[in-house]
């Protein structure tokens, strides 16, 4: 499911010329917010209820580079989903589908208030489980 797209603009480069890893995170972070947003969270909770998202773990890996006026998408899906987080995989391509970084996340679903993890509202846990068999089918 593609979930991010994006081009490459000066100011989004390094010394060497190439997107910079920070940018790289800000749109894999962009794609994860649609794929909970397919899922059912809606950000509007993240005021009303005080719960939202946060990010434990990333493993990453970068295979090509990405220059000034690149465009790219990244397309994502679900690994794993458990009582209180899931393991999500994002893939970043350019205009000629060729792989340049992907990403395997870990995000906990939170309580903001207390700054805890609590437990995946079975909503998104049963759209997340869906989607994995889909996936895995």
């Amino acid at each position: 499911m593609i979930t991010y797209r994006g081009v490459v603009y000066p100011a989004q480069t390094d010394a060497m010329g190439h997107m910079n890893v920070q940018h790289y995170i800000a749109s894999f972070d962009q794609a994860f917010w649609h794929l909970v947003d397919h899922l059912g969270y809606d950000a509007e909770w993240r005021l009303s209820r005080k719960q939202g998202w946060a990010d434990v773990h990333y493993e990453i890996d970068f295979r090509s580079e990405l220059h000034v006026g690149s465009v790219f998408h990244v397309e994502s899906s679900l690994k794993k989903v458990g009582r209180t987080s899931m393991v999500t995989h994002h893939a970043l391509f350019d205009n000629k589908k060729q792989l340049c970084a992907e990403i395997a996340m870990t995000s906990v679903y939170f309580d903001l208030e207390a700054r805890k993890a609590i437990e995946i509202p079975e909503l998104i846990r049963a759209s997340a489980s869906s989607l994995i068999e889909t996936l895995t089918a």
